[in-house]
């Protein structure tokens, strides 16, 4: 449909202000000071109630490498290293085993919204296809401990434990490290992937402290308490009035269960998510016997272009990722129509980014039964602005007679707690559990956060010579800080299928590392003509994306209405970055790789 015939249809300016003021309703002025980390006074929220930490001695030894982090980043990255012939690999974790997010999050109904297939990876080096098309949290997590297996990652592994500095020694040319278990003990190269979705939130709610029901966060499910298992059957709920608090991409897997197994469930909404269709199911066995040898990159390969609006043949997935990609432009790096000028690419995205969201309000329609409720449920923002979500259980939990939805975005949020209810605004609701699904400290890693302190040469802080500016060679390593480098989302490229980037990630470091210990260089460091060089680039290709994220309802992409996520990605995308990636490292790799010195022994 052209764009005009678009314009005609929607009413364009009574829906931007239907958003603005949707989105004024719910912004607070404290911005990312209405919520408080799980640490201190509230560190019990974080306690992990799957293992116990086992004693040991402090480590006082040498390691060839570090990796910090045993979600996925840090397991690709070991992986690839010891597939290079690299034996000294130590992994570290403050979890009790492998896994990161996985590990933590075992909540009931956990899943994941990207198609198995290309999210869970390694499945060939393993001999494993998913059961399911969108792979529950349990499989998931168990994946991760045989991709630890399959590589003899657990040869030597420190759990229960926290990285809490990094100094780098200049004579030896090694990195020292210190932890929270006494540990002091020197890596010739540290890797860094402390995810960003294992640390909980809390709502900084008045009277949370004086609340003498039960209380937990979602990523550390009590099943002692609830019973049942990641599958529901949640007995130990019969006969208790709970709430939870919060609907996003967690609440929405949850709630179903808990609206199943409780006596009343009351449900404490500031903003909806969108809803869309998830229709997930089992692995069909004639597709699964049909897969010949590569597949796996193969379907990877084409999800990440298709995301990122590459040219190709045909889309290997279908689904709910695939049929907004122009939308995601506003968050995800990727290609741009060029055909078109910025103001007409934006008027498009705006038209095509309402009927979406129109239609997802009607699918609320057409399945929740009350109008009030109903409502309510309806997401009035554009679709990138909050994480989409996909279900087809959700919205037909408030149809059943036990579950009350609680909208709280005209009273600024749950007013405060009492010794025994919820109160928004003068309405109190007595409950004998506090469930929150109020998700992580999302983007602050030990590293950016500070309480993992880094000093380079001469006893730099890492955060001090990030001060005006993240300054890295491709997002991995800084100059002035040797044998350091980093996964994750810092000036590089992403997508929805973070897995694939932290596996692109891992292999070009490895393959780094190798050429460095094949060359016998010790020292492996960007020049700060690279360095300078890159963050050029960035800086020239970014998107700024702020106006649109000021527009948007307050949520973690947007810092809840304070700041902008813009100007830090590649923004060209992910197939283009990989590309640039596999052409350095196709040259001498002169830009990281100092001339050698005889190797010290340690």
């Amino acid at each position: 449909m052209s764009q005009t015939k678009n314009q005609e249809r929607l009413d364009i300016e009574a829906l931007r202000a239907k958003y603005r003021a949707e989105r004024d309703r719910r912004i607070r002025p404290e911005g990312l000071g209405q919520y408080q980390s799980a640490a201190g006074e509230y560190g019990y929220y974080a306690k992990d109630p799957y293992t116990e930490p086992v004693e040991r001695d402090p480590q006082t030894d040498f390691v060839e490498v570090l990796v910090i982090g045993a979600g996925f980043g840090g397991l690709l990255a070991a992986a690839r290293l010891r597939e290079e012939g690299v034996e000294s690999i130590r992994m570290m974790d403050e979890a009790g085993d492998v896994g990161g997010t996985w590990y933590w999050n075992r909540y009931p109904g956990i899943h994941c919204d990207i198609e198995s297939y290309v999210y869970m990876p390694l499945l060939e080096e393993v001999g494993y296809v998913p059961k399911w098309r969108y792979a529950p949290g349990e499989e998931i997590r168990q994946h991760a401990i045989a991709v630890a297996k399959r590589f003899d990652l657990y040869r030597d592994v420190l759990f229960h434990t926290r990285a809490t500095a990094l100094a780098w020694d200049e004579a030896d040319e090694v990195w020292v490290v210190k932890t929270d278990r006494g540990d002091r003990f020197r890596a010739r190269f540290v890797i860094t992937s402390s995810g960003t979705l294992t640390q909980p939130k809390l709502p900084g709610i008045p009277g949370i402290e004086t609340y003498r029901g039960h209380t937990f966060h979602t990523s550390r499910w009590d099943y002692a308490y609830t019973g049942g298992s990641a599958e529901g059957g949640l007995a130990g709920l019969a006969g208790k009035r709970v709430a939870v608090v919060g609907t996003g991409a967690t609440g929405v897997q949850v709630i179903p269960h808990l609206g199943r197994d409780s006596e009343q469930l009351y449900v404490f909404q500031r903003t909806p998510s969108t809803i869309d269709v998830r229709d997930n199911r089992l692995t069909d066995p004639s597709w699964e016997a049909s897969l010949q040898p590569g597949w796996q990159r193969e379907r990877m390969e084409n999800f990440l272009s298709v995301l990122a609006g590459e040219p190709v043949e045909e889309s290997l997935i279908t689904d709910g990722w695939t049929e907004t990609i122009q939308l995601q432009r506003k968050i995800l790096s990727g290609a741009v129509d060029v055909t078109l000028t910025p103001a007409e690419r934006d008027l498009r995205d705006e038209l095509t980014d309402f009927e979406t969201m129109g239609r997802i309000r009607s699918r609320v329609d057409e399945i929740v039964q009350d109008p009030g409720t109903a409502e309510l449920l309806k997401p009035w923002y554009r679709y990138m602005c909050k994480r989409p979500c996909f279900s087809d259980t959700y919205l037909q939990t408030f149809n059943r007679p036990n579950v009350t939805l609680v909208d709280t975005a005209d009273c600024g949020g749950i007013t405060r707690l009492t010794e025994t209810a919820i109160i928004v605004g003068e309405t109190h609701y007595e409950v004998d559990c506090i469930i929150f699904a109020t998700g992580f400290d999302v983007g602050v890693s030990g590293v950016l956060s500070g309480t993992l302190p880094v000093r380079g040469r001469g006893g730099r802080s890492l955060l001090e010579a990030w001060a005006g500016g993240l300054r890295t060679l491709h997002g991995f390593y800084s100059h002035g800080f040797p044998n350091l480098f980093h996964l994750g989302a810092l000036q590089n490229a992403n997508s929805v299928n973070f897995v694939h980037i932290l596996q692109e990630q891992a292999e070009h470091i490895a393959a780094v590392i190798s050429r460095g210990r094949a060359a016998g260089v010790q020292v492996i460091e960007p020049t700060p003509e690279s360095e300078a060089a890159w963050v050029r680039t960035v800086g020239e290709t970014a998107s700024d994306t702020s106006a649109f994220q000021a527009e948007c309802t307050p949520g973690y992409y947007n810092g809840e209405g304070s700041r902008a996520i813009t100007g830090s990605s590649f923004s060209p995308g992910p197939v283009a970055f990989h590309r640039i990636l596999r052409d350095w490292r196709a040259g001498d790799m002169s830009d990281v790789l100092a001339p050698a010195r005889p190797r010290t022994a340690l």
